[in-house]
């Protein structure tokens, strides 16, 4: 199992080559070839998952849904 260090840094590789609009990360000398921006976020959001399993604590997601009738 990883440290929580490694997946932050994992996690900070991913959001810098997001943002740079590169398709390709490489950390822990290993290279990863992503499909999509959508692919990346899902794996921000893993990390995000598995840092906070590893810190101890859950993230919550809010869903709010509002209903109008016409106008």
């Amino acid at each position: 199992m990883s440290t929580t260090a490694e997946l932050r840094a994992r996690r900070e590789a991913l959001a810098v080559q997001r943002s740079s609009g590169v398709a390709r990360v490489s950390y822990d000398g290993k290279t990863v070839d992503y499909r999509s921006v959508a692919e990346i976020d899902r794996a921000i959001e893993a990390l995000d998952r598995e840092i906070a399993a590893a810190e101890g604590r859950r993230i919550v997601r809010q869903v709010r849904v509002t209903t109008s009738k016409g106008l």
